[in-house]
C-alpha cells in the first residue's frame, strides 16, 4: 500500500507541475506581448518627440545657416540640449562643415546593454535647412537622442508587467489544480483504494461506493459500470473454470482431425528422442504438405476443404496404424509423422511412399471428388539432428525446398540444404541493413563508340562492400533482393546516385549517357514511371542522358503493362536497351512491341568470339538483327583487341569491357575519359 500511495503522490506532483508550467508559460507569453507593444509605443513616442523638437527650431537654425551666424547656431543647439533626451545637436553647412554644435556624453545605466539592443544607444535625426521661397539647401540640422531615459522607464514598466503576469498565472494555476484535486483526484484515489480491496476470488462481495456528489456525473457512471463488471466477473468465473478444463484438453489436440497439435507433438518427439538416444535407435520424421491446397479451398469451399483434411487424417491413421508411428497436424495443410525403430533410410522411404499414396488417392466430400498430391520432407535421427526442434526444422525446410522443384515426391534432408537456407537468411538480413549503413557504392564502365572511338556512355553498376564478408558479387545479392522486394528501394538508390553523377559530369562538360539496370520487380511497380521522371527532374538531368536496361524476362509477367510503361519512359526521352539479349526468349514479337533503341549482346557470346563457332554465329545474328531493325548493338565483355576489331568490322556500333576499362569509380572515370580521348587524338596525329 505504501508503494501504491507513492505512485499516487508522484502523479499529483506531475499534474501540479504541468498546470503551473502551462499557466506560467501563458502568463509569460501574454506579458511578453504586452512588453513588446509597450516597446513599440516608446519607439513611436521618441519619433514624435524628435519631429516636434526639430520643427520648433528649424526656422531659427535655417536663419543661422543662411546668415552664417555662428552665435545664433550656438544658441539654437544649446537650447536643444535643454531637452534631457538630446545628447548632441549640430548645425552644418551643405559640405558637412559644422557651423555650431553642442553635445554631452550618453547616460550610463546598469541595464544599458539590454535597452540599447532594443531601442539603440542613440537615434539620429537630420533635416535639410531650406527657406520657403527656395528649394536650395543651406545646411543641415542634426539631432541625436539618448534613448536611456525612455528605455529605463520602459524597463521598469516591463518588470512590473512580467511580475504581475507571472503571479496572476501562478495563482490561477494553483486554483485550477485545487479544483482538479477536489473534484477528480481525491474521489479517484478513494475509488482506487476500494478497487484494491476487492477480493479476486469473490469480486462481487464488496462493491465500490459512489463518491459523494458524483452520483449523476461521469464518475458515478464509471463506478456503476465497474460494479456491474465485478458482478459479471463473479458470474462468469465458474463458467470460466469449467471452460478452462475443457480448453486444456482441446489445446493438446487439433479439433478438426483429432491429431496432436504441434506443441503436444514436440513434447512427444522430445520423449521419443530421449528413448531412442538411450536405446541407440534410429527415428524418421516426415513432414507432409498438400500441394496447392489453397486452390482446393477456393474451388470447393472451406467446408469441403475441412472435410478433406478429416478424411486424409483418418486415411493416414489407418494406413500408419500401430505404436511404430505417431501423427500430428502441424497446421493448415501440413502433417508430421514420426516413425520409430527403423533400420535405415530405405525403410523410411517406403513409409514415405505409403504417405504419398494416401494423399494421391482421390477424396470424395459432399458429392465432389478431389484429386491432390503432397510433398514430403524427411529428416533422420541422429544423423541429421539430435534435438527435437532441429529435427522438425530440418524436415520442414526439406519439404519447403522440395516444393520448389515439383510436386508429389519426397526428399531427404541434406546438411548443405540447411546451410544454404541459413546463408540465404543471413544474406537477406545483412541486405536489409546495407543501404542504411552506406555499404553500397556505384562504379561505371565506359561504353565506346567503335566508329568514332569516343566514350559516349557509362553503365552504372552497384557494388556491395560488406564489413565482414568483404566484396559480395552482384549475382549473389541481386536475386535475393528481387525475391524479397528489396530491389525496389535499392534500384531507386542506384537511380538517384546515377542521376546525381550525371548532373555533376554535365557541369564538368562530360556529356555521356548513363545506363541503369531496371529490374522486373521495379517495372511491376505502379508508380515506377513517375519515380524515374521525378528523379531526373530533381537532379536537373535531361531524359536523353539516361538509358534504362531491361532483361527479356522483365516483361514476361505482364507484357502489356511493361510495354505501356516503357513507352511512357521512351516518349519522355529516355533510351531503352534490352540487356543480356540472346540468353532469354529473344522473341521478335517483344522487340516489335517494345520501344527499344539498343540490343546488348550478352558477354557469354563475346567471351569465346572467334574461338567458338556457335557463339560467333549468335553474335553475328544479333548484330544483323539490330541493323535490320535499325537498333544499336552493344557488345558486352570485350576483352581483346581481336574481339574489338572483329566487332567493328561486323558493324557493331558500341562496346564495353575490360579491353577498354573495368568498372571504375566516378572520379577515375573522369580521368579515364580525358586520357582515352587524348590518346585517340595523338594516334590520329
Amino acid at each position: 500500500m505504501d508503494n501504491y500511495l507513492n505512485i499516487e503522490q508522484r502523479l499529483g506532483d506531475r499534474i501540479l507541475w504541468w498546470i503551473l508550467t502551462i499557466a506560467l508559460l501563458c502568463g509569460f507569453v501574454i506579458s511578453a506581448v504586452q512588453v513588446f507593444i509597450d516597446a513599440r509605443r516608446v519607439s513611436t513616442n521618441l519619433e514624435n518627440q524628435a519631429s516636434e523638437t526639430i520643427a520648433m527650431v528649424r526656422d531659427a537654425a535655417t536663419q543661422a545657416v543662411f546668415n552664417i551666424d555662428a552665435d545664433l547656431a550656438h544658441q539654437v543647439t544649446k537650447g536643444l540640449l535643454a531637452v534631457d533626451a538630446i545628447h548632441l545637436a549640430r548645425i552644418t553647412h551643405p559640405d558637412g562643415e559644422p557651423l555650431g554644435g553642442q553635445d554631452r556624453p550618453l547616460r550610463q545605466t546598469a541595464y544599458r546593454p539590454l535597452t540599447d539592443a532594443i531601442f539603440e544607444a542613440d537615434r539620429k535625426y537630420q533635416t535639410a535647412l531650406t527657406r520657403e521661397s527656395s528649394d536650395i539647401v543651406y545646411g543641415y540640422l542634426e539631432v541625436h537622442y539618448d534613448t536611456a531615459l525612455s528605455a529605463d522607464t520602459w524597463l521598469s514598466r516591463s518588470a512590473v508587467t512580467f511580475a504581475s503576469g507571472l503571479a496572476t498565472a501562478a495563482i490561477l494555476g494553483l486554483a485550477v489544480f485545487f479544483v482538479f484535486h477536489l473534484l477528480l483526484a481525491r474521489p479517484m484515489i478513494n475509488i482506487i483504494r476500494s478497487i484494491k480491496s476487492v477480493d479476486p476470488e469473490h469480486p462481487d462481495g464488496r462493491l465500490i461506493a459512489i463518491p459523494k456528489g458524483h452520483q449523476r456525473d461521469e464518475m458515478g457512471l464509471w463506478v456503476n459500470a465497474t460494479n456491474n463488471l465485478l458482478v459479471s466477473i463473479a458470474d462468469s468465473q465458474e463458467r470460466h473454470r469449467e471452460a478452462e478444463i475443457r480448453a486444456n484438453r482441446l489445446s493438446q489436440y487439433d479439433q478438426l482431425t483429432g491429431l496432436p497439435r504441434r506443441e503436444t507433438f514436440m513434447e512427444m518427439l522430445e520423449q521419443e528422442i530421449a528413448l531412442a538416444r538411450k536405446d541407440g535407435q534410429v527415428l524418421s520424421l516426415m513432414v507432409c504438405g498438400i500441394d496447392d491446397f489453397k486452390s482446393v479451398n477456393e474451388q470447393c469451399g472451406f467446408r469441403v476443404g475441412d472435410l478433406i483434411l478429416q478424411k486424409l487424417s483418418d486415411r493416414l491413421s489407418s494406413t500408419l496404424a500401430g505404436s511404430r508411428f505417431s501423427l500430428s497436424r502441424l497446421g493448415s495443410d501440413q502433417f508430421a509423422i514420426l516413425e520409430k525403430g527403423i533400420q535405415n533410410s530405405f525403410q523410411a522411404a517406403e513409409s514415405a511412399d505409403q504417405v504419398l499414396t494416401c494423399f494421391s488417392t482421390p477424396v470424395s466430400a459432399e458429392n465432389q471428388t478431389v484429386s491432390m498430391s503432397a510433398t514430403v520432407g524427411v529428416s533422420m535421427f541422429p544423423s541429421d539432428a539430435d534435438e527435437a526442434d532441429r529435427l522438425l526444422q530440418s524436415a520442414e525446410q526439406t519439404m519447403t525446398l522440395a516444393k520448389q522443384s515439383g510436386h508429389n515426391h519426397l526428399q531427404f534432408y541434406v546438411a548443405s540444404i540447411d546451410q544454404e537456407i541459413r546463408d540465404r537468411k543471413l544474406l537477406e538480413r545483412d541486405l536489409s541493413e546495407a543501404l542504411a549503413k552506406g555499404e553500397f557504392h556505384l562504379v561505371y564502365q565506359p561504353q565506346v563508340d567503335l566508329e568514332t572511338r569516343r566514350i559516349i556512355g557509362a553503365e552504372a553498376l552497384i557494388r556491395w562492400n560488406h564489413p565482414t564478408r568483404g566484396f559480395v558479387p552482384p549475382d549473389h545479392f541481386i536475386p535475393v533482393a528481387e525475391a524479397n522486394g528489396a530491389i525496389v528501394e535499392i534500384g531507386q538508390w542506384v537511380l538517384e546516385q546515377a542521376c546525381w553523377q550525371a548532373s555533376q559530369w554535365a557541369a564538368k562538360g562530360i556529356g555521356v549517357r548513363i545506363a541503369v539496370n531496371l529490374s522486373a520487380v521495379q517495372l511491376q511497380q505502379a508508380d515506377v514511371v513517375e519515380d524515374i521522371l521525378d528523379t531526373l527532374h530533381r537532379h536537373n538531368v535531361a531524359a536523353g542522358r539516361l538509358e534504362l536496361e531491361v532483361t527479356e524476362t522483365s516483361f514476361m509477367t505482364n507484357l502489356a503493362d511493361a510495354v505501356d510503361k516503357l513507352h511512357q519512359l521512351n516518349q519522355a526521352g529516355i533510351s531503352i536497351a534490352v540487356d543480356d539479349f540472346g540468353t532469354g526468349y529473344s522473341s521478335l514479337t517483344y522487340l516489335k512491341k517494345m520501344p527499344v533503341q539498343h540490343l546488348k549482346i550478352d558477354k557469354q557470346f563475346i567471351r569465346d568470339l572467334l574461338l567458338n563457332e556457335e557463339d560467333t554465329r549468335i553474335a553475328n545474328t544479333i548484330i544483323d538483327l539490330g541493323r535490320s531493325l535499325n537498333l544499336s548493338v552493344v557488345a558486352e565483355g570485350v576483352e581483346t583487341a581481336e574481339q574489338e576489331y572483329y566487332l567493328t568490322q561486323r558493324g557493331c556500333r558500341l562496346a564495353q569491357g575490360y579491353y577498354f576499362s573495368k568498372p571504375i569509380p566516378a572520379r577515375e572515370f573522369e580521368t579515364f575519359v580525358h586520357s582515352f580521348h587524348e590518346q585517340f587524338a595523338e594516334n590520329n596525329v
